[in-house]
């Protein structure tokens, strides 16, 4: 049994592993949004393979992540796209609500891409990438973050939730 091991700590030792899990276990993960355009203005989309609903590129952050480097990376995971420039952060956005999964604190940032190679490097978790003029963008994005790109689109101060 796996947990054999862990018996034979002494109780005080377990009381403290059990309330580190607790704590770890139970704090919102933090992620980042890419309000991805091209130079030409349009707006670079993911569909999700799992809810089939168009998003930005974005993910979570990797121990020992900058920010910056996480949104270069999920860009590129996601779309195939190339950051050439990260802009003004748009918001912090930590509505518990937000994603059914777990609690997320994500960080809204605005990039500029190379959209001439587009195809996400994982098609089971992304359909497929797509530039969209403002006009063209989907009514309905995936996980709530309808907000996150309206608040790009007003400019403004940063919005934090």
């Amino acid at each position: 049994m796996a947990l054999a091991p862990l018996m034979l700590l002494p109780r005080s030792a377990l009381s403290i592993l059990r309330e580190m899990g607790r704590h770890v276990l139970r704090h919102p993960v933090v992620g980042v949004m890419a309000i991805a355009r091209d130079e030409d203005g349009k707006y670079l989309m993911i569909r999700r393979a799992d809810t089939g609903t168009w998003s930005m590129p974005g993910g979570t952050l990797e121990w020992g992540e900058t920010v910056r480097d996480a949104l270069v990376r999920e860009v590129r995971e996601e779309s195939g796209a190339r950051v050439l420039d990260v802009g003004r952060l748009v918001g912090v956005y930590a509505r518990p609500d937000r994603d059914v999964r777990f609690h997320a604190v994500t960080i809204a940032v605005e990039v500029t891409v190379d959209a001439s190679r587009l195809g996400p490097s994982n098609p089971l978790e992304i359909r497929e990438a797509k530039l969209f003029d403002r006009a063209d963008l989907p009514v309905t994005l995936a996980m709530g973050t309808e907000d996150m790109l309206r608040d790009a689109m007003q400019g403004g101060a940063p919005t934090v939730e």
